[in-house]
């Protein structure tokens, strides 16, 4: 919901500091895989609950998935990125719930559970509508610089980030969160599906 305000507000410093990168060689996809690892990172830290070394680790991630962007279209947008991009991402979100679920499994293993399947039901309509919309030749009038089709919803990767913030600084509030954005995911999947569904409905 959010995502077409903050990409907006973030392009140009993001457009600024990957001319930086070009100069100096680097890549696209050396910056996507940079910033799993740093991502990745993030689950022996909450593990560990280093909270606020999680929080670091998570902003870097997200910081390298914009540089990324930024960088493939400096340097030509893939497929073969995209498709590296958009794996990555959403298995640094369920490494994320995850963690915490191994900081205090009794407490929450349950709502981290639940957070990561609700994950599957976003990731999975996101994922089927972009690859129904390429084969229908259907652009989005928002995101036009993406690999793939962006489809909007009440959480997306701004919102996520939200809640991975709030998880790190509240982390004794984690089940509540988690259920919460959970059942907002919930939210996004249906109507992605609806909409999704209808839209190719009266294209065919």
């Amino acid at each position: 919901m959010l995502d077409r305000f903050s990409i907006k507000a973030i392009r140009w410093p993001l457009a600024q500091s990957a001319k930086l990168l070009d100069s100096i060689g680097i890549t696209a996809n050396q910056t996507t895989l940079f910033g799993f690892a740093l991502g990745f990172l993030a689950l022996p830290a909450l593990a560990l609950e280093q909270y606020y070394l999680a929080l670091v680790l998570i902003c870097l991630n997200r910081l390298c998935d914009g540089l990324d962007g930024a960088l493939a279209r400096i340097q030509g947008i893939s497929d073969a990125g995209g498709f590296l991009d958009i794996c990555l991402d959403f298995l640094f979100y369920s490494l994320i719930p995850f963690g915490f679920v191994l900081a205090n499994p009794e407490q929450n293993a349950i709502a981290g559970a639940f957070l990561i399947f609700s994950f599957v039901g976003t990731g999975s309509s996101f994922l089927a509508f972009a690859i129904m919309a390429s084969k229908q030749g259907i652009d989005n009038p928002v995101y036009k610089n993406k690999s793939l089709y962006y489809m909007s919803g009440l959480t997306e990767g701004t919102e996520t980030i939200f809640c991975f913030i709030a998880f790190c600084l509240l982390p004794q509030h984690f089940a509540i969160i988690a259920y919460a954005f959970g059942a907002a995911c919930w939210f996004t999947t249906f109507t992605r599906v609806y909409s999704g569904f209808y839209t190719l409905l009266n294209k065919s």
